[in-house]
């Protein structure tokens, strides 16, 4: 019992590991204005939350540092009028939408995500492009 203890504890206090420097480099090179910046280490890519201009990002990055993308807090009233027209047009106009983020792409890429929720069980993020197209659905918890 006291050893289950003792190494739930040494567990617990222990460091899991140091970000990767060259996540660091990429992520001051890419957002050298960020404020507020945290790291969250994923084990196999980092997540940097930060502000910049007020606004919430998360930015994604392989250990290696190779940025994967990034998400912007945004609200669905801000939204192109061609986003909310693709939604308005889908099978899940009856949801509710529970978040919009936009999604920014190695190579320029911009995309809307919306979160949308039927029930407690039945959730969805929607991404859409610029145009309004929905281009895939993900499950999520």
């Amino acid at each position: 019992m006291l050893t289950t203890v003792l190494f739930s504890f040494l567990l617990a206090s222990a460091q899991v590991r140091d970000i990767p420097q060259a996540v660091k480099d990429a992520f001051k090179h890419q957002y050298p204005k960020a404020d507020d910046v945290e790291y969250k280490d994923q084990l196999v890519k980092v997540n940097v939350q930060f502000t910049l201009d007020g606004e919430n990002y998360i930015a994604s990055y392989s250990n290696k540092g190779d940025w994967k993308g990034s998400e912007k807090e945004w609200s669905y009233d801000k939204l192109p009028d061609e986003v909310k027209d693709g939604f308005s047009k889908s099978k899940y106009a009856d949801w509710d939408t529970d978040g919009v983020s936009i999604v920014i792409l190695p190579g320029g890429t911009q995309q809307y995500r919306i979160l949308v929720k039927k029930n407690d069980f039945q959730k969805k993020y929607l991404f859409f492009n610029t145009q309004g197209r929905l281009l895939r659905e993900a499950i999520t918890i």
